[in-house]
């Protein structure tokens, strides 16, 4: 089982970093490769605010405010103020971002439009378990 799931994780990190390099080009505007992670992070992490960015992979604020400035200016993301405390704001990707990203998860749609009604269900209810899981781990700090 262990190495089914490896080769899915595989499968999905491969199909991921094709599509993250397909983000990075040698052009004015474009992004370096921190640049791609850092707001893919961003992005994954659901509009943080800086603090929340910064603390998440791991950096001080003030280097974590260069990298949104950069992002800014170059249109992948806008800061936009709390409704809660006006001196935060929140990180939000654009539509520049969201297109150039697209699709990162490749369609399953093929592959499950084969199972059996009772198939997918038991699927949907262990993807539903390792989620929760990953998510518990990524709240953790990586610590299982």
């Amino acid at each position: 089982m262990t190495t089914d799931f490896e080769e899915i994780y595989r499968y999905l990190r491969l199909a991921h970093y094709r599509n993250l390099f397909s983000m990075i080009r040698e052009k004015p505007g474009s992004l370096s490769a921190t640049e791609a992670f850092s707001v893919e992070v961003i992005y994954l992490l659901g509009e943080p605010t800086l603090g929340e960015f910064a603390e998440f992979i791991g950096i001080s604020q003030p280097n974590a405010s260069y990298k949104v400035n950069t992002l800014v200016t170059k249109g992948y993301i806008t800061k936009e103020s709390c409704e809660s405390d006006k001196r935060e704001c929140r990180l939000v990707v654009t539509k520049k971002f969201r297109d150039y990203y697209g699709s990162q998860i490749p369609d399953i749609s093929q592959i499950t439009k084969e199972l059996s009604e009772e198939e997918k269900n038991v699927l949907d209810k262990l993807e539903q378990r390792v989620a929760k899981k990953l998510s518990a781990i990524i709240k953790a700090g990586g610590k299982s």
